[in-house]
Formats: C-alpha cells, structure tokens, sequence
C-alpha cells in the first residue's frame, strides 16, 4: 500500500463565492428556490449579480471549504479542481494554498473563465446559489493527480460533479484510483434538486462509495422516504458509513452497527448557514481518519459546522483545532 501523505483529498468545482444579503423578495424576483444551487449561463449569472447589494469575495466551492475545514483542524488535506489563469483563477489558488490546502492543479490556459457562484443570504440565514461553472465544469481524468489520491486516506467527492458529463471520466479515475490503493471514497449528495435532477449518476456511484454524507433534504430526495430516520435506514443499507445532517436537529450516523443521534453544538445565533454541511463533512472525516467513536466524529463535525455558521462566509474565522482541543475531541 502507498505511503500516508494525506488525511483527506477533496475533489470538486474550484468557484469564487460572492455573497450578499438579500430579502426573499429578490429570490421570487429570479424564481429562485431557497436553500437550493441552480447552475446559469453567463448571462443569466451577470443579471442576478446586477440585481445584489454589496457583497464580498471569497474563494470557495463545498469540496474546497472541506478541505480547509480539515487543515483548520490539524490535518492534511488537498484539493483537485480547475481554475482559468485569470484573475479569478489566481485569487482561489492563493486563498486556498494560504489556508494550508495542498494544491496542485494546473491553471487552464483555454476554455472558459474560472467559475463563481453567487450566494444570497437571507434573514433566517438560509444560502441560495446560482453558480456559473465556467472551467470548472471541464475536469477530466486527465486532471486526476493518481499519486495524490494513492496518498489519501479517504478521497472526498462533491455531489455538484456528479451527473456532469465532462466530470464523469474523473470521478470515475479517482475512484478506481482510491480503491485500488487500498483507500476509501466519500461522497456528498450537495444539493436537494441535484439529487432530483441526478438520481441515477448518485446511485451508480453510491455503489463505488464507502462514506455517504447527506443533509436530511438530501437523503429523503434520494431516498424517498419521508424523515430523516427513514431515509438514513436505507443509506446505511447501500454504504458502510452513513451521516444525515439534521440542522439545529444534530446528525444522525451510522456505521451498520451502531446508529447514533449526535445533537448540534449550542449556538448564540446563525448568520449564514453556508458552508455548514461542508464543515461537517470535514470534522467527520478526519475523526474517522484519527479512528475516532462514530459519535465524536459526529460531534467533530457539528463543532466546526457551528463555527462556520456563527458568520458570514464558508471558511473557518478560527483555528479550529483549537475548539476541538478544548473539546476533547482531538
């Protein structure tokens, strides 16, 4: 088996985050489903943009806020996606290398521009997403850095990639990659109406995936089960390992012997729940990696999902190793 050099290998779209408060008036304004990612084309993302108040820049994309959550907390991570050499393509690679992310992938010289996704965020704090994915929609197998997934003790796929043609041949590299060295594969269902829209490329490769990670919309849609208890009952039946977030409700997880209701970690107030499911996802991952009790992965993951929910933006404001020290959890 390869030698260890990573706890956690994300792979998904490399996207520039623009986020602005709104009220709901605006997403009835562009029939825009709450809580929800649509992708647009470039004119429709340039009409919404017209249409937001201030906002702030920030590099982004779920897989890549799961890889800084993992090196916030202590460990090893990377991140494979792919960015234009453009301006947009330079801010993402330098904000995700300051974070202590190994990245490698190299800048496009052709195709489109480096993606961006326009967060709005309204007063109960829930994130709706339109996302132009310009040259991140284009990763192929030949952009899968085989030597980091042997490396990686769990690679980690965004459920965004997951029934785009162009994305197909790398998923599929990077599985059979993981599993040949010996490694496991996880896998993010990302989005209610992504499920909808994709349920037959999710089940397909469900069948290759070892750790399933699901918000409680996301699995009762792949599922059609009408709970989350329902809905995890039959993930657990298709994965090794099973996670069904549940908001300020905790998460419920199981592993085919145990299954365990974990509560959310108390919180003041919820500014901007962007990123929560992505955070989650990077403290289960690593406490799984550190072979930690399914219920402090859990508890891992709900710690740093509560942080990144305390403010505006999906990367970490603190260290967070630190709370999790202070937690007893790592």
């Amino acid at each position: 088996m390869p030698a260890v050099t990573l706890d956690v290998l994300t792979i998904g779209n490399a996207i520039v985050d623009v986020l602005a408060h709104c009220d709901d008036a605006l997403l009835d304004e562009f029939g825009l489903a709450k809580g929800t990612m649509s992708l647009v084309d470039a004119e429709r993302a340039a009409t919404v943009y017209a249409a937001m108040g201030p906002g702030i820049e920030v590099s982004g994309g779920s897989a890549a806020n799961t890889a800084t959550g993992v090196a916030s907390l202590g460990g090893r991570s990377a991140f494979m996606g792919k960015v234009r050499d453009d301006e947009m393509g330079a801010i993402f690679t330098h904000d995700l290398r300051a974070t202590g992310v190994t990245y490698t992938t190299p800048a496009a010289s052709l195709g489109p521009a480096t993606a961006h996704c326009l967060v709005l965020v309204t007063p109960d704090a829930q994130r709706t997403m339109t996302t132009h994915l310009g040259i991140a929609g284009e990763l192929s197998a030949a952009d899968v850095d085989e030597e980091l997934v042997n490396g990686a003790l769990i690679t980690f796929v965004e459920g965004y990639l997951v029934g785009l043609p162009s994305a197909e041949s790398a998923l599929a590299a990077a599985v059979k990659a993981a599993h040949a060295a010996g490694r496991q594969v996880a896998l993010t269902l990302s989005d209610p109406l992504w499920v909808g829209s994709q349920r037959d490329a999710f089940c397909a490769l469900i069948a290759h995936v070892d750790i399933l990670l699901a918000n409680e919309k996301e699995a009762r849609q792949l599922t059609g089960k009408a709970d989350a208890e329902a809905a995890l009952a039959v993930l657990a039946g298709w994965c090794p390992v099973v996670a069904v977030t549940r908001s300020e409700r905790g998460a419920l997880v199981a592993d085919g012997t145990v299954t365990v209701a974990v509560p959310a970690e108390p919180l003041s107030s919820v500014i901007d729940t962007t990123g929560a499911g992505d955070l989650f996802a990077a403290g289960f991952l690593l406490g799984l990696t550190r072979e930690l009790a399914l219920p402090d992965c859990a508890r891992l993951g709900a710690l740093a999902a509560a942080e990144v929910i305390g403010h505006l933006g999906a990367r970490p404001q603190v260290t967070l190793a630190d709370l999790a020290e202070q937690a007893g959890l790592l």
